[in-house]
């Protein structure tokens, strides 16, 4: 037992790890999940998102964000900036509002949340009465001003939110000026819009849904003019000079009212359906935007035809003989434009629309011809098509990077060239140390390139695998061709695109070399892509090999999907990364794992059914290996014949629980005439239970059957070039791991470079190991004499790393999901090894190696394991010593796509998706941390409305 106890505790490695780990989520990447409410602030310059689940988001210049999250995780309904204030104002789907600031802390700005407030009625009225449907923020900033669906209209104070009763203005009082022959009580009923009077901040419109408008004296308490429309309405907009306004309907059609210095009855300037004359759907939005040309901007949601269009989600630009129907793929939740917030000017010259989608945000320049998209610094639709799988490469050359960004701004050209609209506050969060890449494998066959060095993941070049294959999508189909007297005039927009030409395209597994810019993707039916970066397109033939990694055996028969038809002849590929060789599996089963070693040039695929070798220099097959126990059909079947499977494996979970009773009954039988012995076991049992709670990751494993479905599922692959026969001579290896807990090595003899075309690489198997609790292997590492990992392919080439230590004995360390191992080479002998524990189910679902700084000292790291498992925990165990460093909770056991999706970085910071859409970054280190720091600058508006700049720390230390 006592090699099980818990070593004693010391101060200075305590102390140390307090310099080197720390726990921080840092910052969400990607597009929000669920979006609902949008709001835009053009004094501050600053977009708000809600969601949801009750999270609220700023926006401004790249880098500038912040989040904050209602307690009771309630929909955002609406938001709504404080004119000329760091504040805005939320409302949630269960009524009530919350009052947010934006606050100095650090010499940074925080969002926090000041008050909270819920609108009720008298007892027993209905709660119709009190429900909020319309907010508007006066400009005095002294008061809400909130309409109901019961037709009132509330007053609250602000910053207290309390409710000023004797301003509210009714249903009744409304009605007491209008005349009785125009309307009646049901006319007042829900407020739809209000807009307060651009010119006279005394006035409000009061739009009521069933159409009456009114234009009320808020310092007399009374309405001045009163407009009686005769469609259901959805919106008002004020002109800017305060003269016409512009109504929007449910039919479709929009209309201009004149507001006359008389109380004479107006009557309609217009009333205009852009789409008409068919039944329309409703335009829910509108702006009417005036340029120094004359011809306005005519700027609306919704309103195409509901026979043919009326599953569009469209927003719609008319300026002059110009008429756009911007098309996206989701629905719209709101937009807003950005234009001349000076009042001083004359005209409101717009620049940009801004149009929330539910799965993208879509920023339109107005300025330009043709009214080009701008490309997003932030707010990436990251799951534009499916996510796939994830790979992280820290620290890439400077070349590499140029190249690049190169290869992506010449996929970038139809982009427009104006500079982000949305510009407010400043990043103050120190630059980046390093350049580090995230690529994501997409469902449709795509691999995207993210800068994901800093606060704002940007993507920098798209790859695509699909020219490669035979698809029924043409790649050179342009969807935003418009036939000439195409009616309406649809322009599809944004990126998100959820369907999939087939489903088989998949990447499954990436894997980039920084130093040589070579690249291997793998799919979902078997095919593993060699690629290599070119600077300038090209046309070439795809070098195609197969595969067959049953070797022929009889007695299987595949049932899964066919493999990818490829093009014939030579295929025409864009600058950037190119594929030079095609490596078909066969079965074409998805592919489970995949290594690249650039200096050996040597790629190696595994899938369900075994493992190969592949030379892409010589572009010549070295060798397969099937790892297909003969019981194991259900590895034949595909990812879509699953029925069967079903049934098998709730079969043989039935016969494992049977034989788990019957083994049971025999040990008690056995034990039933020796009571003696019963109860000195039990105390020994006892004394025991004591003593390992002194050790609790130490556990006993239990043994699978070889029976057991995918044991032949290879999980890792790893190359090393280290002491595998004898320990006078290194040669270089490939290892493997399966899903049965077994473990190949093979001697790999590489020519040298002089002779590296002329004569064929060789392997021969040297190594089997079988772990005898036969768990899944995770992963491979091998230890130098240092005890420190082998370096990268090309890593000591390039002078950014040691030579390995090849004086000393090497170890072998086997990660299964169940234990940690450390084995002497090349004997292969039992050295060391973790066990997890036992009581909570502990799995091993991620595992990497991970450098550690300390923040006190340039001069102090270590190389750790930073580990995953199936409850969301993260620890860190060291090496070569397997001792645990540190424990942290970090995903929701019950997230399994969360962890599935997490990918650690060569340094000890993370990303996992929290929603298709989103990624969360998280740091385990002290020293490397990449979180937003930004301060909002508060201009201050004075009485002559000409605008200061205060810095936001000298306006909060005004204020206090």
């Amino acid at each position: 037992m006592r090699r099980f106890l818990r070593p004693g505790h010391d101060p200075v490695r305590e102390r140390l790890k307090r310099d080197l780990f720390q726990f921080n989520k840092t910052v969400e990447h990607g597009f929000p999940h669920q979006p609902s409410a949008l709001g835009y602030s053009p004094f501050l310059h600053l977009m708000a998102i809600g969601t949801r689940s009750g999270a609220i988001k700023l926006y401004g210049a790249p880098g500038v964000e912040f989040m904050g999250l209602h307690e009771e995780n309630n929909t955002v309904m609406q938001i709504h900036f404080i004119p000329d204030q760091c504040q805005l104002v939320t409302l949630l789907d269960d009524n009530s509002l919350h009052l947010w600031s934006l606050k100095q802390h650090g010499g940074a700005s925080e969002l926090q949340e000041e008050h909270r407030f819920t609108l009720r009625g008298p007892p027993g009225s209905p709660p119709s009465a009190t429900q909020v449907t319309a907010v508007l923020p006066h400009s005095s900033r002294e008061v809400l001003y909130l309409g109901t669906e019961s037709g009132n209209i509330f007053v609250v104070e602000l910053p207290s939110l309390g409710v000023l009763e004797d301003r509210t203005i009714t249903p009744e009082a409304v009605l007491h000026r209008i005349p009785e022959d125009n309307c009646n009580r049901r006319s007042c009923e829900l407020v739809e819009a209000l807009q307060e009077h651009p010119k006279n901040p005394d006035q409000i419109l009061i739009g009521y849904s069933r159409g009456l408008i009114v234009l009320w004296d808020l310092q007399n308490n009374k309405a001045t003019h009163h407009f009686l429309g005769s469609q259901q309405l959805e919106n008002l907009y004020w002109q800017r000079d305060g003269s016409k306004f512009i109504s929007c309907h449910y039919d479709g059609s929009y209309t201009q009212w004149p507001v006359s210095s008389d109380n004479r009855q107006p009557e309609p300037l217009e009333n205009t359906v852009p789409y008409g004359p068919f039944p329309c759907k409703a335009i829910s939005k509108i702006y009417w935007q005036t340029t120094k040309n004359g011809l306005p901007y005519i700027i609306f949601q919704g309103g195409m035809p509901r026979a043919s269009y009326g599953d569009r989600h469209s927003i719609s630009v008319i300026h002059g003989s110009q008429q756009t129907a911007f098309d996206f793929t989701s629905r719209v939740i709101d937009f807003f434009i950005i234009f001349s917030s000076d009042p001083a000017a004359e005209f409101d010259d717009p620049s940009a629309l801004v149009a929330l989608a539910e799965e993208e945000l879509v920023v339109i320049d107005l300025k330009s011809a043709g009214w080009p998209a701008v490309h997003p610094p932030y707010l990436a639709s990251l799951h534009c098509s499916a996510i796939t799988c994830s790979h992280h490469v820290s620290n890439i050359p400077l070349k590499l990077w140029e190249r690049i960004i190169s290869a992506g701004s010449k996929q970038n050209v139809h982009y427009s060239s104006m500079p982000w609209p949305i510009d407010g506050g400043t990043n103050i969060a120190p630059d980046p140390p390093q350049r580090d890449l995230l690529l994501t494998g997409h469902e449709d066959g795509t691999v995207r390139f993210w800068d994901a060095s800093g606060v704002c993941l940007h993507l920098l070049y798209k790859l695509s695998t699909v020219r490669v294959f035979l698809t029924d999508a043409d790649p050179n189909d342009n969807m935003n061709t418009l036939g000439e007297d195409e009616w309406p005039p649809l322009r599809k927009v944004g990126t998100f695109d959820p369907y999939s030409d087939d489903p088989r395209l998949g990447i499954q597994k990436i894997y980039l070399c920084k130093y040589s810019g070579y690249l291997a993707v793998a799919g979902t039916a078997g095919q593993v892509l060699v690629m290599e970066l070119n600077d300038e397109d090209a046309e070439h033939m795809v070098d195609h090999a197969e595969a067959d990694l049953l070797q022929d055996q009889e007695g299987y028969r595949w049932k899964g999907h066919e493999k990818l038809k490829t093009r014939d002849g030579p295929v025409r590929f864009e600058a950037g990364f190119q594929p030079f060789v095609l490596v078909q599996c066969q079965p074409p089963a998805v592919v489970t794992s995949l290594a690249l070693h650039s200096e050996w040039k040597l790629v190696a695929f595994g899938t369900s059914h075994g493992f190969g070798l592949f030379d892409h220099q010589q572009k010549r097959l070295v060798f397969v290996k099937c790892t297909l126990h003969p019981s194991d059909q259900l590895a034949l079947e595909g990812p879509l014949s699953r029925v069967k499977s079903l049934k098998k494996s709730l079969r043989q979970s039935f016969r494992r629980i049977r034989r788990s009773r019957v083994s049971s009954r025999k040990r008690r039988g056995a034990a039933g005439n020796a009571s003696e012995v019963q109860e000195a076991n039990a105390k020994f049992d006892q004394d025991a239970l004591q003593e390992m709670e002194l050790a609790p990751v130490q556990r006993k494993i239990e043994a699978r059957s070889a029976e057991d479905s995918f044991t032949g599922f290879v999980r890792t692959l790893y190359f090393a070039d280290t002491f595998l026969r004898d320990s006078s001579r290194h040669c270089p290896s490939l290892w493997a791991g399966t899903n049965g807990g077994t473990v190949y090595a093979f001697c790999l003899r590489v020519p040298p470079a002089e002779r590296r075309m002329d004569e064929p690489v060789r392997a021969e198997q040297a190594k089997e190991i079988q772990l005898m609790h036969r768990a899944p292997v995770v992963g491979i590492l091998v230890l130098d004499g240092r005890s420190t990992p082998l370096p990268e392919p090309l890593e000591v080439a390039h002078d950014l790393s040691k030579s390995p230590d090849m004086q000393g004995s090497h170890q072998l360390l086997v990660v299964s999901e169940e234990q940690f191992k450390v084995f002497t080479l090349p004997k292969v002998s039992s050295k060391l090894k973790l066990k997890l524990t036992a009581l909570e189910g502990c799995r091993v679902r991620k595992v990497t190696v991970a450098n550690f700084g300390s923040c006190k000292t340039d001069d102090y790291s270590e190389n750790d394991l930073a580990v995953l498992t199936n409850l969301g925990d993260i620890q860190i165990i060291s090496l070569p010593f397997l001792k645990l460093q540190i424990r942290y909770p970090c995903i929701r056991k019950e997230d399994v796509s969360g962890i599935a999706s997490c990918v650690f970085t060569k340094y000890g910071q993370g990303f996992y998706l929290i929603s298709p859409s989103e990624f969360e970054r998280f740091s385990l280190s002290t020293k490397w941390l990449v979180e937003p720091r930004c301060i909002v600058d508060v201009p201050e508006v004075t009485s002559n409305n000409h605008v200061h700049n205060k810095s936001g720390t000298e306006n909060a230390a005004r204020k206090s």
